[in-house]
C-alpha cells in the first residue's frame, strides 16, 4: 500500500489515540505513553509507518534532550510536531506521531533507546549532546553506549542522515565516527570525567581547553559551529545569542539546535530569535510560587546535570535549595553526589529536601558548605528574592506539580 498505513496500522493509530484521551480524561496518566505501548502491541512496525514523509530530527544524549528539542521546534517555527512530554522511548513517539501529522517532526530521544529509533524513523537528522553516567543502579557503561551508537550511525546509508554532534565530547566523537556525515560543533561542555580514557585505544586523554587529542591519534575533528560567549558561528555566518534561560550548556543546547535547522535550510538569522525567546522546558527555569516563597525551579539529575545548573549560581552568599529522591525514575543509587562538585556552594546556605536529604547533608558536610537539613518543608522562610531550586527527576516533578506559576 505504498505510504499509506496498512488497516493494522491504521487500527493500532486508533487505540493510541483512544487510550491515550482514556487516560488523561480519567486522570490517570498523561496519556503519552500507555496508548502507544498497545498501539505497539497491535502493530509492531507502527514507528515506522508513521515516521513515512516526515523530516525527523532525532536528539539523544544524556543531558540536555527536552532543551534542545524544544529549541529545534521553536526555531523551526509553527507546524513542528514533537513528543513535547519527555515520553523519549518509542510508545512515546508513536503517541506524538499519532496525535500529530505534521511533516516537521522532532523527538527527543533516549540515549539508550536511539539505535532502535534512528532504525524505525529514517530521521534526516540526528543531534548527539553528550554522553555521561546516568542512573548508576541500572544504566550501562557509558563507553558501551557509544558503542552501541557508533555500530547504529554505521548501519545507515551514506546521504540519507546528517548527523551534528558535540566534538568537544570524545564519546559522542567516538559514536559519530560511524556515520557518513557529521556536522561537528564546537560547545561549551561542562561534563568529561567519563571521557578521560580513549574509547579507541584505552590511552589517556589530553585536553586543553577544548581541544583534546590522545597518543594514538584519535583527536578533536574539525568544527562547523563554534559558540563563543555570545556569539554563535555556523558555517561562517554569525548570529548573536540572547538566551532567555541561563547557562553555558543552554548555548551549547541552542548551537546543536541552530546547526541542525541549516540542514533543513533554515538560517541561522532567522530561526535565532525564535530561540532566544525560549523562556523554559517542561517548567525547568520557571519561575514558581509555593506556600509564598518565589522559586526558580532547576533540573539537575546527575552529576553532568548538578555541574551544569551550579555553574549558573552567583558568587553571593543566597540560600539554595537542593532536593535529591532516589526513586525508580531518579535510580536507586544515590553515590553520585559524590562526584558532583558541590564545593562551588561554599558561601552558600543549603537546605536539604527530598527523600535523600541525609545524603545530600552528608556529601554537603564533606563539601564544607553550610547546611540545614529540612524535615518540615512548612518551617521554610521566604525571602525578598527568588530561591533557585535544584532537583533531580522525581523531586523536580514534586516541586513543579506542588507549586504555580
Amino acid at each position: 500500500m505504498g505510504d499509506r498505513l496498512t488497516i493494522r496500522d491504521h487500527t493500532a493509530k486508533l487505540v493510541v489515540l483512544g487510550v491515550n484521551f482514556v487516560s488523561r480524561l480519567t486522570g490517570r496518566g498523561s496519556g503519552t505513553v500507555i496508548g502507544g505501548r498497545l498501539g505497539l502491541q497491535v502493530s509492531p512496525g507502527l514507528l515506522t509507518s508513521l515516521s513515512r514523509n516526515r523530516s525527523i530530527v532525532l536528539v539523544s544524549g544524556t543531558n540536555g534532550k527536552t532543551t534542545t528539542t524544544s529549541m529545534v521546534v521553536a526555531g523551526w517555527g509553527p507546524g513542528t510536531a514533537t513528543n513535547a512530554t519527555g515520553a523519549n522511548m518509542p510508545a512515546g513517539h508513536v503517541a506524538a506521531l499519532s496525535a500529530d501529522a505534521s511533516p516537521q517532526t522532532v523527538l527527543e530521544v533516549d540515549e539508550a533507546w536511539l539505535p532502535v529509533v534512528l532504525s524505525a524513523t529514517r530521521a534526516r537528522v540526528v543531534v548527539l549532546l553528550n554522553l555521561s553516567r546516568d542512573q548508576l543502579d541500572r544504566a550501562n557503561e557509558v563507553r558501551l553506549m557509544a558503542e552501541r551508537w557508533r555500530a547504529a550511525l554505521a548501519n545507515v546509508g551514506a546521504g540519507s542522515m546528517t548527523v551534528v554532534a558535540n566534538a568537544n565530547d570524545p564519546l559522542v566523537v567516538y559514536a559519530a565516527l560511524g556515520a557518513a556525515q557529521v556536522l561537528w560543533c564546537d560547545v561549551p561542555t561542562t561534563w568529561l570525567a567519563d571521557a578521560t580514557s580513549c574509547p579507541m585505544c584505552t590511552g589517556v586523554i589530553e585536553f586543553d581547553g577544548s581541544d583534546w587529542r590522545c597518543v594514538c591519534g584519535f583527536h578533536r575533528p574539525e568544527v562547523i559551529t563554534t559558540a563563543l560567549g555570545d556569539e554563535l558561528t555556523i558555517g561562517g555566518v554569525t548570529v548573536g545569542l540572547a538566551l532567555a534561560m541561563p547557562g553555558e550548556f543552554n548555548r551549547a543546547n541552542a548551537a546543536m539546535a541552530l546547526t541542525a535547522l541549516g540542514v533543513f535550510g533554515v538560517s541561522p538569522t532567522e530561526a535565532v530569535g525564535r530561540i532566544n525567546a525560549v523562556d523554559n522546558v517542561a517548567g525547568r527555569f520557571s519561575l514558581r510560587h509555593w506556600q509564598g516563597h518565589a522559586i526558580r525551579l532547576l533540573l539537575a539529575k546527575n552529576p553532568a546535570g548538578f555541574t551544569a545548573m551550579l555553574s549558573t549560581i552567583p558568587y553571593d552568599d543566597s540560600d539554595v535549595w537542593i532536593a535529591i529522591n532516589a526513586r525508580i525514575a531518579d535510580g536507586r543509587d544515590p553515590s553520585w553526589l559524590y562526584d558532583v562538585g558541590f564545593e562551588s556552594l561554599r558561601g552558600h546556605r543549603v537546605f536539604c529536601l527530598g527523600d535523600r536529604r541525609l545524603d545530600l547533608a552528608t556529601r554537603l558536610d564533606y563539601a564544607g558548605v553550610d547546611f540545614v537539613v529540612v524535615n518540615d518543608e512548612s518551617h521554610l522562610q521566604s525571602g525578598d528574592e527568588p530561591v533557585r531550586l535544584l532537583a533531580n527527576y522525581t523531586a523536580f516533578s514534586d516541586w513543579l506539580a506542588r507549586s504555580s506559576p
